[in-house]
């Protein structure tokens, strides 16, 4: 926060740079990042679904897919949108790019996975609805780029990996906030895109072949298993960075994001872990269904917590 005043002698501008209280990343950061990984996983275990099974082993999948891709993108654009003071400005990172900045390159990777997964939507919509198609002003248009969506379709899948991946850079450039390592932040994010597009297939895969559910559950219960490793790691062992252990202490020891904490582990991880371990010998759509449900509100609230406690810590 910038405190101004003007010396009338000179008409000098003097700025005092003042810390900032509070959070001032919060619930819009935490829903931003909740929702891109649901944008980009759900591209990213679809592609994994769609290169080891016949589409016709998952009937809905090339039309739900990018649509819920679509939403979860608008999501996070509109609140990346929303949490900018001057949100107009935004047009100049397209008209006068800087290429060396993290947030100018993830906004144009992510504009372009926008585009190709809103062609994608459109597409695999009226391939799916071809009833639909023939009273629509585009069904001409639809049946000549049909064959487009496979074309396009690894290009969707090589950007969703940066598109996920790129918010990680702009937190470790967060001067003084050693709980957002680069490397931790990058797998982290990565883990959680393919835990919630899991989730989130799970819940439209109801007329699936077994196998492809089977795939859906092993994906979510090796990306939860590693993910909450990793969160452990960091919880236990951060004892060499002194500015990370006076950040763990809002979790350690009942702090005041204890709780918080340790719900997002139990409902995002552990319960999701178990369910999907016991169905890969017999899967139960009920309980499959739970556990994608739990892993959705888990990650939000482990998002929520490893994004706010640092901006507790006072810089001075």
């Amino acid at each position: 926060m910038d405190h101004v005043s003007t010396i009338e002698a000179t008409k000098a501008v003097v700025t005092l740079d003042v810390a900032l209280p509070g959070i001032i990343w919060g619930w819009m950061i935490t829903l931003n990042m909740w929702a891109k990984s649901i944008g980009t996983g759900v591209i990213l275990v679809g592609a994994y679904l769609l290169m080891k099974h016949k589409k016709e082993d998952m009937p809905n999948l090339r039309w739900l897919m990018p649509l819920i891709s679509f939403i979860a993108l608008n999501v996070f654009l509109l609140f990346t949108l929303v949490d900018l003071h001057q949100p107009l400005r935004m047009v100049n990172i397209f008209l006068y790019p800087h290429w060396t900045s993290a947030i100018t390159v993830g906004a144009w990777m992510a504009s372009l996975f926008t585009l190709l997964i809103t062609i994608m939507a459109l597409i695999g919509f009226f391939d799916e609805f071809k009833d639909v198609r023939k009273h629509c002003i585009l069904a001409k248009t639809m049946r000549k780029i049909s064959g487009f969506y496979e074309g396009i379709f690894p290009f969707v899948v090589l950007l969703a990996l940066p598109v996920t991946m790129y918010t990680a850079i702009i937190m470790a450039e967060s001067s003084a906030r050693e709980l957002w390592a680069a490397p931790a932040e990058v797998i982290q994010m990565l883990f959680a895109a393919f835990m919630v597009g899991s989730a989130s297939l799970i819940l439209i895969a109801g007329k699936w072949s077994k196998e492809a559910k089977k795939d859906l559950a092993v994906v979510l219960m090796l990306s939860v298993l590693f993910s909450f490793l990793m969160y452990m790691g960091e919880y236990f062992f951060s004892f060499k960075a002194a500015e990370v252990e006076a950040t763990l202490a809002y979790i350690h020891s009942g702090g005041s994001y204890n709780l918080q904490f340790w719900t997002a582990m139990v409902l995002g991880y552990i319960i999701p872990f178990f369910i999907a371990f016991g169905s890969l010998r017999e899967y139960n759509q009920i309980l499959m269904k739970f556990a994608a449900l739990t892993t959705l509100i888990g990650l939000y609230l482990a998002k929520s917590t490893w994004l706010e406690i640092p901006q507790m810590i006072p810089l001075s």
